[in-house]
């Protein structure tokens, strides 16, 4: 998890969405308590960055010349007093800006969020999410069950309001890292696109329910939570729930397994309704890309020139780091699978041929096949899939929009 006295990089300003930022903040889709928590994690970053650039020149130092050893990498003399002055009108600044946006923002009435603002939350709460948690930062989202774009309350008389004609049978969306539940919806670029949701709703009479939620925690965190949160909407639905549906996509399929497990283990209600949990390019095994990233931070850390900027890349947020091996629950303990659910679990390959290298080692871009089918060597760790697809040409986020999917999704929701 990532802490205040770990170096955070210069990418925090995360140039791949700083032009949109600018953007959404002269069309005010940002929110106060959003500024506030920006304002926040620019304070971390310049301390981070700071603390990063001194530990190099102490390593620099240490081999260029003799000098007596420090504790705790800090440089000394005038050197040190530069830095130990940044560090403290840093933290001066940042502790100013919190007491004035702590007594203005609970005096706003928090507006209406936005597509665009839900998208860019989910980016920054994916690659840092477990730090906004720890730091107590308002940008940390919590976790929330969705429909039409809009937070679900779970009390009997706003469900009763929101769905006048509930259904019996539920499908909860479950999107993936730096995603929100937005991406479920197809964009109109003229190409044949799936809408999913859409499809169970009308297609397979299913109440479709999306999950927005932090992805940069620990999967087992988020399976906890969305367990709690079906575990209080069965309790409330305005109709008895006889079929709940968990349908994810990449983390979304991990979170789900993950939850089903913490149902299992709390003896949550919500379980025997739940009879099947359909799984979209999830790395059941483990991302391998994600693992090349670990040996090159290990690689970095060599030498004393280099080691300092190994913390660059092990700025990782819990959520990623989980990915690398496929992690669904604390360390130690035993993933629980419930027999009952028919697990059924989709691949995609960007290869023509299933049996290509291409589809043994990148998969879909991301995910190989055989991580996606939770094909594992040991018979016992091995996904045990009710029915098992994969769909050739195809990009990891393309399954989201399949032609092909949604087919496999309406023969697998209508079969007895």
């Amino acid at each position: 998890m990532i802490t205040h006295d770990r170096a955070l990089p210069p990418r925090l300003s995360l140039p791949c969405t700083r032009g949109s930022i600018t953007r959404l903040s002269k069309n005010t889709h940002f929110h106060a308590a959003d500024l506030h928590g920006l304002s926040r994690l620019a304070v971390d970053g310049v301390l981070g960055t700071t603390a990063l650039v001194e530990e190099l020149h102490y390593a620099i130092s240490r081999v260029s010349g003799p000098s007596l050893p420090s504790r705790n990498k800090r440089t000394r003399g005038i050197t040190g007093l530069v830095y130990r002055s940044i560090h403290g009108i840093t933290g001066l600044v940042g502790s100013t800006t919190d007491r004035v946006f702590g007594q203005i923002v609970p005096r706003l009435a928090a507006p209406q969020s936005t597509p665009q603002r839900d998208r860019i939350l989910a980016v920054l709460n994916g690659v840092l999410g477990d730090h906004l948690e720890a730091t107590g930062n308002p940008l940390a989202l919590p976790m929330e069950l969705r429909h039409a774009g809009t937070a679900l309350v779970n009390d009997p008389l706003h469900l009763a309001a929101r769905f006048p004609e509930a259904r019996p049978r539920i499908a909860i969306f479950i999107h993936g890292l730096c995603m929100s539940d937005h991406h479920w919806t197809p964009t109109a670029d003229g190409r044949e696109r799936a809408d999913l949701p859409r499809l169970v709703h009308d297609a397979a009479g299913f109440q479709p329910l999306n999950v927005y939620y932090n992805s940069g925690r620990t999967i087992a965190s988020n399976g906890l939570a969305l367990a709690e949160q079906l575990e209080a909407l069965l309790r409330h639905w305005p109709v008895p729930v006889v079929e709940l549906a968990l349908i994810g996509h990449s983390m979304g399929g991990l979170v789900a397994r993950s939850a089903l497990h913490h149902a299992d283990l709390n003896g949550h209600s919500w379980l025997a309704q739940t009879h099947r949990l359909i799984t979209l390019g999830s790395p059941h095994l483990g991302a391998p890309l994600e693992r090349i990233g670990d040996k090159v931070d290990r690689a970095l850390t060599l030498t004393p020139f280099s080691a300092p900027f190994a913390r660059l890349g092990a700025i990782r947020s819990a959520g990623i780091t989980d990915l690398r091996f496929g992690h669904l629950t604390k360390p130690g303990e035993r993933l629980l699978q419930p027999r009952h659910v028919r697990v059924h679990a989709v691949a995609a390959t960007l290869a023509d041929d299933v049996r290509a290298l291409k589809s043994r080692t990148v998969g879909d871009g991301l995910v190989p096949v055989s991580s996606a089918l939770g094909r594992h060597h040991d018979p016992e760790q091995r996904l045990p899939t009710h029915r098992a697809a994969v769909v050739p040409r195809t990009g990891h986020l393309e399954l989201m929009h399949h032609p092909a999917v949604a087919r496999h999704l309406g023969d697998w929701l209508t079969e007895p």
